[in-house]
């Protein structure tokens, strides 16, 4: 562990910005040096002489400090620190952080920091469970931003579920951690998301409700744990993960060509997109027009991409995905079984949560003699564990590659 390294501590507006005046006590009992940046916000609930007296250093808060050479605050502190920390970071912080917004001190350190970033978001359960926070976190992590918690229980508020602020002693755990290879260094992950459109004519076309979360989540995850990763991904409203290679298709055929093309050097392949089984035989010309009480349009079945991964001479690793309403178990290990994967990750849709546009979901992964169940989460931590496994399977298929 680096004893010496200078840790930039953001304290955001919020009941949990008490516990930050015990994260710098704990940081600085390991050694570290640590400044502390608090928001307007923050200084309502926490004073800063108490964060001067806990870190030995004065507090900043103005975006302009003319105390300070050329009163750049911000990029004096940013290029000072080895690892950026916002403990508790606030949905308006994230929300800031996310679109790129500067109009304070904290704000604006995080545009030009180009250390590493940690967030331990810390809000009411609903405002957590918003999709638009989801969204702001899973941008966040696609920028390579690494997020602790929130964890679960009684909130100030009196309400229960996900939104405290994990607390001090696991939070320095998890930043202080040494830096280990990634479990999935090097190896070569095409993972396929989102939905396919198959149209009818110029105007309309075929899709489903998919929203391609889970397929950018294990992206997102892949690339974490130190993957080449290929993401061919049908019409999404997603950022891509940084670093991952992106093929943006449209038609089941444009992915199956996609898939195909790039699995020939895969170590693994992950079938997460919702693939449309049939497309009409027919593409009109121009708009179909109405006409009668009832129309028939034709379909002709489209090519299985993940058996055809599966059958591929030298085939990678196979990772199939089961969307099932009902029978969830029999129908994933036919596939299972029909189709020659490695492995099959099932889970309910139409439910009342998770499945299909929902930020969480929870998992049943199935394998040639042996399954484990995922339970309801949200899809990044659902992702993480997923490729864990799969990374265990790799490993015992090929021991000399993922070693």
């Amino acid at each position: 562990m680096n004893i010496n390294k200078r840790i930039l501590l953001g304290v955001c507006g919020g009941i949990a910005a008490y516990k930050a005046a015990e994260l710098v006590r704990l940081l600085r009992k390991q050694g570290h040096e640590v400044r502390v940046v608090m928001t307007a916000a923050a200084r309502q609930f926490v004073t800063p002489l108490t964060f001067q007296a806990l870190s030995g250093h004065a507090v900043h808060s103005d975006l302009l400090d003319v105390e300070r050479e050329q009163a750049m605050s911000h990029i004096h502190l940013a290029r000072w620190a080895d690892l950026l920390l916002i403990a508790p970071a606030t949905a308006d912080t994230l929300a800031k952080m996310a679109h790129g917004l500067a109009d304070d001190l904290l704000s604006t350190l995080y545009l030009a920091a180009e250390c590493p970033v940690w967030v331990a978001p810390a809000m009411n359960q609903a405002m957590w469970g918003k999709p638009v926070t989801q969204e702001n976190i899973a941008r966040l992590q696609s920028h390579g931003v690494q997020c602790i918690g929130p964890a679960a229980g009684e909130q100030a508020c009196g309400e229960q579920g996900l939104g405290r602020m994990v607390e001090p002693p696991e939070i320095c755990r998890q930043v202080l951690a040494p830096e280990k290879p990634g479990f999935l260094s090097g190896i070569n992950v095409v993972i396929s998301a989102g939905p396919t459109r198959e149209p009818l004519d110029p105007v309309r076309y075929i899709t489903n409700r998919s929203s391609g979360k889970m397929g950018y989540a294990l992206a997102s995850a892949a690339l974490s744990a130190g993957a080449n990763v290929t993401l061919v991904s049908g019409p999404v409203n997603l950022a891509v993960p940084a670093g991952a290679k992106l093929i943006a298709v449209e038609t089941a055929l444009q992915m199956y060509d996609a898939v195909m093309m790039h699995t020939q050097v895969a170590d693994i392949y992950i079938g997460a997109a919702a693939v449309a089984d049939y497309r009409p035989q027919q593409l009109a010309d121009g708009k179909i027009k109405k006409a009668g009480d009832t129309s028939t349009i034709a379909l002709v079945k489209n090519p299985d991409i993940i058996a055809a991964v599966a059958g591929l001479q030298a085939k990678p690793l196979v990772v199939g995905f089961a969307a099932e309403t009902d029978d969830l178990e029999n129908y994933a290990k036919h596939k299972l079984q029909s189709k020659n994967l490695d492995l099959i990750a099932a889970n309910w849709v139409g439910q009342a949560e998770g499945g299909f546009e929902s930020d969480r979901n929870a998992l049943q992964v199935f394998w040639p003699g042996g399954q484990q169940i995922l339970p309801m989460t949200d899809k990044h931590t659902l992702a993480a564990q997923l490729l864990k496994l799969i990374a265990e399977k790799l490993h015992e298929k090929n021991p000399v590659k993922s070693s």
